[in-house]
């Protein structure tokens, strides 16, 4: 059986306001009850001074206890404060006394005491709303704030790895045309893709209008962008991927692996007019860990292959950024090539 809920709070009332006046989130009836304590008490203070006041001053205690109630209280406590309060001077206080009789003098005094609560509670009212959407407001502006200061931090963290990663790049590529001379421009046309490829990255990551981009959408368009660049009309991308949040430095080095992997397929997995297909899919498994598969449907890598003694610089970069993720990368010839990356979906503390 499921628990009764407790009392939610007001409507309209400033978060930082019910923190200071902890009453106010009281229900309904609590608010109205305690207006009419407040209308009573106002009367009985009315009663103890009235051998001390001139005639014509019925409201004289009952002014403060409306307007006291509405501001406490909220607009409906404020409203049966007002009601009862000008019944019980009308009662008590206006001549003939003890008796609700109207007369033309008594309707102008009610109708005076009307309009005077009518426009306190309305000012008041006006306020209290006004101060909610001010709360409102600063509590948005403090989580913009709080979320660019985090996206600060992160892309000063993201650029001095990547600095990193393109120093090792560099290194990676000067090997390359050390061992052959020849393939120097080839070598610098390879490092220029990689390195625009990172600033791509960088732009769609830090894209203030997709913070809150999920996971599949993004890596759906960034496939989209490596197709268009490369010209591959006749491959398609498939990428399934469940709702899932992973933090800047993850999603962009997982970025930059995607990257890798079906740029590697697109250059050798399928030839000519060749039509193909690219299944990247994402699945959450126990311990906070997630399994990334990329997967072809070309002719598949060599039995014999092996990537740990591979001199191929994609494969080289691929398994370093598999080592910046703390993940574990596999290879597969099921039907095509498969990679396999499991990953924890969390930074190490």
């Amino acid at each position: 059986m499921s628990q009764p809920s407790a009392p939610s709070p007001r409507a309209g009332e400033p978060v930082a306001l019910r923190r200071v006046l902890p009453w106010r989130a009281l229900p309904s009836w609590a608010g109205e009850l305690a207006a009419a304590a407040a209308a009573g008490l106002a009367c009985g203070l009315r009663y103890l001074l009235d051998p001390v006041l001139p005639p014509g001053f019925p409201f004289l205690t009952f002014f403060p206890a409306v307007i006291l109630t509405t501001f406490f209280l909220g607009l409906r406590p404020g409203i049966v404060c007002a009601v009862l309060s000008g019944l019980a001077a009308w009662y008590f206080f206006i001549s003939p006394v003890d008796t609700f009789l109207l007369s033309v003098s008594t309707g102008l005094t009610l109708a005076f005491y009307t309009f005077i609560v009518s426009v306190d509670i309305a000012l008041i009212h006006l306020m209290r709303v006004a101060g909610t959407r001010l709360a409102a407001e600063r509590a948005v502006t403090a989580g913009l704030y709080e979320q660019q200061r985090t996206m600060f931090q992160e892309l000063q963290h993201r650029v001095a790895n990547n600095m990193q990663f393109v120093a090792a790049l560099l290194s990676l590529q000067k090997r390359k045309i050390a061992d052959d001379p020849k393939a120097a421009m080839a070598a610098f046309d390879e490092a220029q893709a990689r390195l625009e490829t990172i600033a791509r990255i960088h732009r769609r990551l830090y894209d203030p209008g997709r913070i809150d981009q999920p996971v599949g959408q993004y890596l759906q368009e960034l496939c989209a962008d490596l197709l268009e660049a490369t010209g591959a009309r006749n491959i398609v991308c498939l990428v399934d991927v469940p709702p899932l949040r992973l933090d800047l430095a993850r999603l962009t080095t997982l970025s930059l692996l995607v990257v890798e992997v079906v740029t590697n397929a697109l250059k050798h997995a399928f030839t000519g007019s060749e039509r193909g297909t690219i299944t990247i899919r994402l699945e959450t498994m126990e311990g906070s860990l997630a399994a990334l598969t990329i997967a072809d449907d070309g002719p598949g890598i060599p039995a014999s292959f092996d990537p740990a003694a591979s001199r191929s610089l994609g494969f080289r970069i691929v398994q370093g950024l598999a080592a910046q993720l703390g993940g574990e990368l596999t290879y597969a010839n099921e039907g095509g090539t498969v990679v396999r990356l499991v990953f924890p979906t969390m930074r190490a503390a």
